[in-house]
C-alpha cells in the first residue's frame, strides 16, 4: 500500500516521473525503508523548500504503514 502511495505521488511532483525508482530495504527494528531515487533535476522537487515535501511524504507513508501495522521510513538516495 505504501509503495503504491509513493508511486502515485511521483507523477504529480516530478518532471521525470519515469525516472522514479523505489527500492525496499529492511531497517532497524524491522522497519521497512523505501529508498527513492529520482532524476538529478527532480531532486529539489522531491525534497521541496526546507524539506517540506519529503517531510509530507514521510508523514503520509508513516500513517499508511500504521494502518497496516508496520513502521515505514522514506529516504531519498543521491
Amino acid at each position: 500500500m505504501t509503495r503504491r502511495l509513493v508511486e502515485y505521488l511521483g507523477p504529480w511532483l516530478l518532471d521525470h516521473p519515469d525516472e522514479l525508482e523505489i527500492q525496499e530495504a529492511e531497517g532497524e527494528r524491522g522497519a521497512l525503508v523505501l529508498e527513492l531515487t529520482v532524476d538529478p533535476e527532480d531532486m529539489g522537487k522531491i525534497i521541496g523548500k526546507r524539506g517540506r515535501i519529503i517531510r509530507s511524504i514521510r508523514s503520509l507513508a508513516r500513517a499508511a504503514g500504521q494502518t497496516e501495522g508496520e513502521t515505514i521510513l522514506v529516504e531519498v538516495v543521491d
